[in-house]
């Protein structure tokens, strides 16, 4: 192994701050899954990496390699751990509190656009050489965009080869191979197996055909109530639905309108034990019409769920406040939810202007029966995707119950995310799509904040004049004008704090759940 690449395993970032080598062999050492996909730890006397949380025997000191990305211990020449499975963990952190070139960079990697459009497209849409970008992959991350995108691909292969009964061939193909030698020669460098092998390990089998089961991992603690709360009640008929069994957990399901075509996800609320304790991860069941969308449906999942968060930075970081303090003792790992559609948030924000949750769920479902896409086949409650803006910005004026000037914004978003004058895909510029959406005639800050926080993955949103931030910061003894700038990065889960505030605060004094409905959308 070269010194060079010894010596870019030699320091990780954890949310912005250098772990040094002793403080990840420490942790390493006393198996620490909160830093499970912040870094990877590389034995060299076996040639395996390993997630911080593995846990066979500690390796000695001397032994081991820190890597801050699988790909780069990839580069170096390592195989992934077949116990603890590293390529599995939970993404890093880092990406969302970014805002620099390497963070947007991996944020699309994530979405999958080097497999739809190369190395070329990815630069492109950065608005840097490929070069450039990929000397600032390398120096940082160990690893250029080919060989991030192709880390993911052999994720991607193993998860269809253990999980459906597609041929080598086409699990190779739908994870992005370009040629089944490549693939072969990826599983086998990644895992140390012949695709055959890798199959016939013990796994878990869809128990539903045309069904991808898998597991997505989360740091812990999670607060699964919360999201599942949040997403729940703001399903949008026909679009998305929760549902639950007798006694069971709840059951998130939604429409993915996906480049390959258009898609069905469910998503099981975590389990506890008998001693409370909740299961590490979120069973996921997804239906794809091109098997080659597995990755991005996974990608934005992920970042609905908020599963790459940090939460004992983020709690770290705000239970030390006086007012929000007490809120982060009684609800840890408290999560910011994302969106898998940044067109279909935005619209969702405009429709949410000065309304309550269920009118803006009411009217989000009215014009999804109008001008949404049906299904090919009906999946229980789900019957069609979001309208896509294209469609939305040609309603007419019968199906758009609100006032005049709300109808005309709505219209002139949905023309500027149509025409491209507004982007919010992942990996966008952040500051530049907030300037953009607050040049549209109608679109405010509450509305640019909410979409940041949402369709942005943005940690750092604040929303000072939203109802339920004044409400939950009335309920935590607060000043309403207060300062949050002591809360930076993490205001959005602030946010999120004095939401559940202002709802606990409500049902108590209604003695009812109703009054949920005074948040926002």
């Amino acid at each position: 192994m070269s010194d060079a690449r010894q010596s870019r395993g030699r320091r990780c970032r954890r949310l912005g701050a250098v772990i040094d080598e002793e403080t990840s062999y420490r942790a390493v050492s006393s198996r620490d899954a909160r830093f499970d996909g912040v870094f990877f730890t590389a034995v060299r006397t076996t040639g395996i990496y390993c997630r911080p949380s593995c846990p066979a025997m500690t390796p000695k000191r001397q032994n081991v390699h820190f890597y801050p990305t699988a790909a780069a211990a990839q580069t170096a020449g390592f195989r992934a751990c077949r116990r603890c499975r590293p390529d599995a963990v939970p993404g890093s952190p880092d990406w969302n509190v970014r805002a620099d070139l390497v963070a947007r960079a991996m944020r699309m990697i994530g979405d999958g656009v080097v497999d739809r459009e190369g190395v070329a497209g990815l630069a492109a849409r950065l608005g840097y050489s490929e070069r450039h970008l990929t000397r600032e992959l390398v120096t940082e991350l160990g690893a250029g965009p080919q060989a991030l995108a192709r880390s993911q691909r052999a994720h991607t292969a193993r998860l269809l080869l253990q999980t459906t009964d597609l041929s080598a061939t086409d699990a190779a193909f739908a994870a992005g191979f370009a040629s089944v030698r490549q693939f072969n020669e990826t599983i086998r460098a990644v895992y140390g197996l012949t695709p055959t092998e890798l199959r016939q390990r013990p796994s878990r089998r869809a128990a539903v055909p045309g069904t991808i089961p898998l597991r997505l991992a989360c740091r812990e603690p999670f607060d699964a109530a919360h999201v599942f709360d949040f997403l729940g009640l703001r399903t949008v008929p026909g679009v998305e639905e929760t549902i639950r069994t007798e006694g069971g957990p709840r059951t998130y399901r939604r429409t993915l309108d996906l480049p390959g075509g258009p898609g069905v996800a469910e998503v099981d609320e975590p389990r506890t034990d008998r001693a409370g304790r909740s299961q590490a991860w979120l069973d996921c069941r997804l239906q794809l019409t091109s098997l080659r969308d597995l990755t991005t449906a996974v990608q934005r999942l992920r970042a609905l769920f908020d599963l790459d968060a940090d939460p004992e930075a983020v709690d770290r970081a705000l239970g030390g406040d006086p007012h929000l303090g007490p809120l982060v003792a009684a609800r840890p790992g408290l999560r910011s939810p994302g969106h898998v559609d940044p067109h279909e948030l935005a619209v969702r924000a405009v429709l949410g202007q000065q309304v309550t949750v269920a009118a803006a769920r009411t009217l989000a479902g009215r014009l999804a029966e109008r001008y949404g896409v049906p299904l090919p086949l009906p999946s229980g409650g789900l019957t069609r995707l979001f309208p896509s803006a294209a469609a939305l910005a040609g309603a007419e004026d019968a199906d758009l119950a609100m006032p005049r000037a709300r109808q005309r914004a709505l219209r002139g978003l949905c023309a500027a995310l149509a025409e491209g004058s507004v982007d919010l895909r992942p990996g966008v510029d952040r500051e530049q799509a907030a300037a953009d959406l607050l040049a549209l005639p109608g679109i405010g800050p509450w509305t640019v904040s909410y979409v940041r926080m949402r369709a942005l993955s943005d940690p750092d949103a604040y929303l000072p004049t939203d109802i339920g931030v004044r409400h939950g910061l009335r309920a935590a003894g607060a000043p309403e004008g207060l300062d949050a700038d002591g809360w930076r990065p993490w205001r959005s889960y602030a946010v999120h704090h004095l939401w559940a505030a202002a709802t606990g605060a409500a049902a108590t004094s209604a003695g009812t759940e109703d009054s949920r409905s005074i948040r926002s959308n």
